[in-house]
This record gives C-alpha cells, sequence and structure tokens, in this order.
C-alpha cells in the first residue's frame, strides 16, 4: 500500500522524491511480510528511483548554472553601459539594508 501521491501542482523533483519515499516505505513493509525474490524486486525499484531523482536533480542544477551565468553577464552588460546609475542603486539598497538592520 502506498501513501497518497502528489499533487500535479509539485515539481517532477518533488514527485520523484515523494516516489523514493514511498518505495523506501513499500520495501520496508516488504522486508516485513515478504521473501527474499519481493525484497529485490521492491529494492530494484527503489534503485531507479533514486537514479531518476539524481538524474533530474543533475539537470535542474545544470539549468540554474546556466541561468545564474546569463543573468551574470546581463548585469555585467548593464552596469558597463549605466555605471552611475548602478552606483546609485547600490547606494540605495545599502542605504535600504543599514535602514532595516538599524530597525530590529
Amino acid at each position: 500500500m502506498q501513501t497518497a501521491r502528489p499533487t500535479n501542482s509539485q515539481t517532477p523533483i518533488a514527485r520523484d522524491f515523494q516516489n523514493v519515499v514511498d518505495d523506501a516505505h513499500e520495501l520496508l513493509k516488504t522486508v516485513q511480510t515478504e521473501g527474499e525474490g519481493k525484497i529485490n524486486e521492491v529494492r530494484s525499484r527503489v534503485q531507479e528511483s533514486i537514479d531518476s531523482a539524481r538524474v533530474k536533480l543533475s539537470d535542474v542544477g545544470t539549468q540554474v548554472t546556466e541561468r545564474a551565468k546569463v543573468a551574470a553577464t546581463t548585469t555585467d552588460e548593464y552596469v558597463r553601459a549605466n555605471p552611475w546609475q548602478a552606483v546609485g542603486v547600490g547606494a540605495l539598497a545599502g542605504a535600504v539594508l543599514g535602514f532595516l538592520i538599524a530597525r530590529r
């Protein structure tokens, strides 16, 4: 018996990790009630779920890295094109941050 599946609003990675947890629960239940053959079957399903989650997590890490590089390049281009505006924004952000810290 598996636990409730996640809703469609969750990310694919969250669903994969939920599947890993569900498979691990099933493995524990199987260990208590079934023989060695069933254990190996469930164990292989758990391993497949873990491998799938690993691959998807790696893909997400690659996407995040690529997006961060694009953001850094865009920011660099903007600052080089508008240095005084960048200094003003930095000073304003520093003042707001200082004000918020001083309030605590």
